[in-house]
């Protein structure tokens, strides 16, 4: 696989103990040098074999090299080496972790070029992988395409088939259809299909008849699961029945089922919408003296929550244990309490949070970058009037990193430039404003407006004003040229 690097083996090297190093190595980099210099060894007659080939296999894949995975199963193919289903399942589940569902169904495809006959359980996989990947008019195509190649429903493929058909509305009913006739198979309820149909529902807002299916469980001897439980919890929350919601918390420990971190954190998501971010606390404590420790889920649901009631002071204490659990906010946290602290006019306190989260390294990406500029451009509006030092330093910071300043921003710096008397800096804003193409006329005449009573100052605007109106004109007729440039190579 490409490593120049060779171990000294014994005369009498063996596969299961090439297979033994792979499997003791963790550095991936290092357990290829281990493969590669035993593949050095074919001419002592040493010959990889099914385990060392699907070990090392099972390791490229598990560490995202799919490239090189496929290249050792060509091999194998090439030096007649038995393959197993399980070497290619290994490969599909991987892309489907990788959401990469198409790559999954590629290799699905290429097993019986390999002279390998899929069984039902690769079938199944695949499916699978469709299913929880949401490709759904692919996946049912995949389903009739298995009823053809004359694989026979079973609990698994049709618990499958169930989950495909809950997440759309427009399925719901067959997929109740189903789970109704699969006694009449010979395939009785269980709990995870129940929950799978009240996940459904729920989804879909028909709490009700979610509410009747859960009851149907105890009617038929099907135990619900705290997955069940929490289904339908996070269906009453979103439905804002959270007295419905948290007695099905205290029926759970009345019948000794343990609530987990999701079923907590539906329930402060449902607190916090509603308005009452006291009683998330209150859950969030219970949770940990439980011993369930909260997760980025958990924590970013009371930063909103407890934003959205303008409870700054509390949101910073939650931002800070999450920090002493050691996970990272994102800028999406960070964002909330920024805006929280400038809807309240405290942008000294919206900066320091600001420089915390660049400190961080939190850099803008194709998703948060909308987020970044509204954030930075509010906190240097607000900073001007009584922070304009800072306000600034972090406009000069915002074009070192490339984060687009809006007209308002220009519009805000400008105006205190000009109030200081400092015409030198307005008129360098100006010009950054022009050449960003967010020029505005009402820039100019701020400058006109600043030191009145004053002649020398009056007649210095005038001529700032005279240079700048030269500059835009400079701007709009460069404009145009290239317009004019652009249409006469069209044509």
């Amino acid at each position: 696989m490409g490593s120049n690097t060779v171990i000294k083996w014994s005369k009498q090297i063996k596969s299961a103990q090439v297979a033994q190093l792979i499997k003791a190595e963790r550095d991936i980099q290092k357990a290829i040098v281990i493969f590669d210099s035993a593949t050095a060894e074919y001419t002592n007659g040493f010959r990889h074999s099914h385990q060392t080939f699907s070990l090392m296999i099972s390791r490229l894949v598990s560490a995202n090299h799919f490239r090189l995975a496929e290249e050792l199963l060509c091999r194998m193919k090439e030096e007649k080496c038995n393959i197993t289903e399980d070497i290619f399942l290994s490969i599909c589940r991987a892309y489907g972790r990788v959401h990469k569902p198409l790559d999954a169904v590629r290799v699905f495809r290429k097993m019986k070029e390999y002279e390998c006959e899929p069984s039902q359980k690769s079938y199944i996989t695949v499916f699978a992988i469709l299913v929880g990947e949401n490709q759904l008019k692919l996946a049912l195509r995949f389903y009739r395409y298995m009823r053809e190649m004359g694989i026979p429903p079973s609990v698994a493929s049709l618990n499958v088939l169930i989950k495909a058909l809950c997440k759309n509305s427009g399925t719901m009913d067959a997929a109740l259809q189903i789970f109704r006739e699969m006694p009449n198979r010979g395939c009785p309820p269980d709990s995870y299909r129940h929950g799978t149909l009240i996940n459904g529902l729920c989804r879909l807002g028909k709490i009700g008849e979610a509410k009747e299916l859960f009851k149907e469980m105890e009617t038929k001897a099907c135990s619900p699961t705290v997955v069940t439980y929490t289904s339908l919890i996070h269906g009453l929350c979103q439905s804002k029945d959270l007295d419905s919601a948290i007695r099905l918390l205290e029926e759970m420990a009345s019948k000794g089922i343990k609530p987990n971190v999701f079923t907590y954190s539906s329930l402060m998501d449902g607190h916090c919408k509603s308005g009452c971010s006291s009683r998330a606390l209150e859950l969030l404590d219970m949770m940990v003296s439980k011993r369930h420790l909260p997760n980025m889920i958990t924590y970013s649901t009371l930063v909103h929550g407890l934003c959205k009631e303008g409870k700054l002071q509390e949101a910073v204490e939650i931002l800070d244990r999450m920090k002493l659990q050691g996970l990272r906010p994102d800028a999406g946290l960070y964002g909330k309490i920024i805006s929280g602290f400038c809807d309240i006019c405290k942008f000294h306190e919206a900066a320091n949070f600001l420089d915390e989260m660049v400190l961080g390294g939190i850099s803008p990406n194709r998703l948060t970058w909308s987020l970044h500029v509204r954030i930075h451009n509010i906190v240097v509006q607000g900073l001007c009037t009584e922070h304009p030092n800072r306000a600034f330093q972090l406009y000069l910071s915002m074009r070192t990193r490339g984060i687009s300043i809006d007209a308002k921003t220009f519009d805000s710096l400008v105006n205190y430039f000009c109030n200081k008397g400092d015409l030198h800096k307005a008129a360098h804003l100006v010009d950054e404003m022009v050449l960003d193409g967010a020029f505005l006329m009402r820039n100019m005449e701020c400058c006109g407006r600043c030191i009145l009573g004053s002649k020398e100052g009056a007649e210095a605007a005038e001529l700032v004003q005279v240079e700048l109106m030269g500059r835009a004109l400079d701007y709009m007729h460069d404009i145009s040229e290239c317009e004019v440039l652009h249409t006469s190579r069209s044509n």
